[in-house]
């Protein structure tokens, strides 16, 4: 964290000056905003908290909900959701709270005695080590709080508007704020007064059963599989082993997947209810508390459940569907216009809860399009560039689709039907990177540039998240981790992957300077002329000597940038590749960990964290022709 550079900070350093928007916030609801985000959810929220970043941009969030969320359903935060955490600045303090999966137990029926139960395997939770993240249980209520605290204390001072229902929308596509919003007072003073909102966007968070989706005429494709499962979070007494364990069950009477939870003694157990009629009409809905614990109970036997205390519950059938567009503008009309509204979250993809992907999913797609809004907003960027969010984000939910209607099915098998020929604990070990969250991958177009040439960094896959490495910062000799300076600031990473030159002796990376510094390169070209020179593109360079071996006063000018009132110099962008294994535990540096050149190359980050392009040190028209096609010149 840095800070001090606009003048001395005497007090807590995440708590930013206000600016733009956050000075002298007012507390009632405004009647033009820049967006509107209608849902306090994990996609709202989590846009919230991007927008918030941008103080110019004015963001108003409101919620229907009187209050903020005091028990949420979901409750599974996989890694990449904490390494999106890490860009937020909360990993650290989200982590201390939660259950941590280390590992998973597999009970199927005993040879022995098939309507028993017995312990059949346990995995490791990320046996292929893909993120040094972990697997956490934390209520999503909790969640929530964390990213309100980021949008409290930004330099917006943004707060949600708890209290207003969302009733309607329509489009005046003439005006500047074409979004007219019709809102529904719920709390507080006035109730059941209407108000009008004029936006110039909207971001429909609303849910499954979402209003904004309506109001677009977007269509939830998909149907219900039929199958019936409970949910109970309880407070219980038990003989069963692995009672804070993660448990994968499969019984002669059905299956339970079991979580525990944060706090030490509460646990989550997802209980198999059966196939349900089609003309059932949603009676399953109505099975009994009592029903679940009694279906639990004949599952683990020959284990007992004693249920002392239920802090929530719920009836669900599985389904599975996939919105057939994520914002307001049909596909014969893409190309003659842009997008004013949106929809992210359980709004456009709806599943089961067996993979504990919909609350992650969501706030992916909160960060791929609150960065985008904000550059849009800023003026950085045309609006076309939102046209990229359905593009990308439409394609992930049908493959998070597919994942979890296979997934649920494997779940809801009786192991003892003979048609187990991929056994269910092979298949999550063999498929950990899905769930974990590390499977997407944007295809080349505007914001995945089409030139670039992979063979230059194996590890870091084009369209993929940028996987850290660990590295020796030259200014105070500490090992960091390369992928943890990512802030979600809205703001591009260049990672410059030196040659075998020494600081100072390499022509290469001295021209790669000399072009990002100078009047055609990006930098100048597209970085606002009264922000400072990093406002947009935070550069950084690994050397392959060792920390100790670099001569800072030799290394090109891109890479000390001057920042704030007082100019002064950024020294921690320069970094070796030696890592410190007594403190990291890896072996060997970035460069033969992540496959890249010794011939050096220049890796691209989106604001949101995907690898945007790959690069020698030579090729900067085509560094320049890439951001050229995104931002204004």
């Amino acid at each position: 964290m840095q800070f001090h550079h606009y003048g001395y900070v005497s007090g807590d350093p995440r708590v930013m000056p206000a600016q733009g928007y956050g000075v002298d916030r007012p507390a009632k609801l405004p009647s033009e905003v820049d967006v509107l985000i209608v849902g306090a959810g994990p996609a709202g929220m989590a846009t919230f908290a991007q927008l918030s970043q941008f103080p110019t941009v004015s963001t108003a969030m409101i919620e229907r909900r009187p209050h903020r969320l005091k028990i949420g359903h979901a409750d599974g935060i996989q890694a990449r959701s904490v390494e999106t955490f890490q860009a937020f600045g909360f990993a650290e303090s989200i982590t201390q709270e939660a259950y941590r999966i280390t590992e998973t137990a597999f009970w199927k029926p005993s040879k022995d005695n098939p309507n028993h139960i017995e312990r059949v395997a346990r995995t490791d939770d990320d046996p292929m080590g893909i993120s040094e993240f972990p697997h956490l249980i934390v209520n999503q209520a909790r969640v929530l709080d964390y990213f309100a605290q980021v949008a409290a204390n930004s330099p917006s001072r943004a707060l949600p508007h708890f209290g207003y229902e969302y009733q309607s929308l329509t489009l005046d596509h003439e005006a500047e704020y074409p979004v007219v919003v019709k809102v529904l007072r719920t709390e507080g003073e006035n109730p059941g007064e209407e108000l009008t909102i004029r936006a110039k966007y909207v971001l429909g968070a609303d849910g499954a059963h979402s209003r904004v989706r309506r109001d677009i005429g977007a269509q939830h494709l998909g149907g219900v599989s039929y199958h019936a499962w409970g949910v109970m979070d309880v407070l219980a007494n038990t003989d069963f082993p692995d009672i804070r364990t993660k448990c994968i069950i499969q019984s002669n009477h059905g299956s339970i997947l079991h979580i525990p939870r944060e706090g030490g003694y509460l646990f989550r157990s997802y209980v198999d209810l059966g196939e349900v009629p089609e003309d059932d009409n949603g009676k399953v809905r109505q099975t009994p508390l009592e029903e679940i614990i009694d279906r639990a109970n004949a599952i683990i036997a020959p284990y007992k459940l004693d249920v002392k205390n239920v802090a929530w519950w719920s009836v669900y059938e599985v389904g599975h569907r996939v919105t057939d567009r994520f914002d307001d503008v049909p596909e014969d009309e893409i190309d003659g216009r842009d997008p004013h509204v949106f929809i992210a979250g359980d709004a456009c993809h709806t599943h089961s809860a067996k993979a504990g992907q919909g609350m992650n999913v969501s706030m992916q797609d909160a960060f791929n399009l609150g960065w985008k809004l904000g550059h849009v907003l800023t003026g950085l960027a045309p609006a076309s560039i939102l046209k990229t969010y359905t593009a990308e984000r439409q394609e992930i939910a049908q493959n998070l689709i597919d994942f979890d209607r296979d997934w649920s099915t494997r779940m809801a098998k009786n192991p003892l039907s003979g048609d187990d020929d991929d056994a269910i604990e092979e298949y999550y070990v063999r498929t950990a990177e899905f769930p974990a969250g590390f499977m997407t991958q944007y295809k080349p177009g505007l914001l995945i540039a089409d030139h670039a040439q992979q063979d230059l960094a194996g590890g870091y896959p084009l369209g993929k998240r940028f996987k850290s490495a660990p590295v020796r910062r030259l200014s105070d000799g500490n090992t960091l981790q390369l992928g943890h300076l990512h802030r979600a600031d809205g703001r591009w990473r260049i990672y410059v992957f030196a040659d075998e030159a020494k600081a100072g002796e390499s022509a290469k990376l001295q021209a790669w300077s000399n072009y990002m510094l100078s009047e055609e390169g990006p930098v100048r070209k597209h970085t606002p002329k009264d922000a400072d020179i990093n406002a947009l593109f935070d550069i950084n360079v690994i050397y392959q000597q060792p920390h100790t071996d670099i001569d800072v006063n030799k290394v090109p000018e891109v890479f000390q940038p001057v920042n704030g009132p007082f100019e002064l110099v950024n020294r921690e962008k320069v970094f070796g590749s030696n890592a410190n294994d007594a403190i990291t535990g890896w072996k060997g540096d970035i460069f033969d960990i992540r496959d890249i050149s010794r011939d050096g190359a220049v890796i691209v980050v989106r604001p949101d964290m995907y690898v945007a392009d790959i690069l020698p040190l030579d090729a900067t028209a085509e560094l320049g022709e890439f951001f050229g096609k995104i931002y204004n010149a």
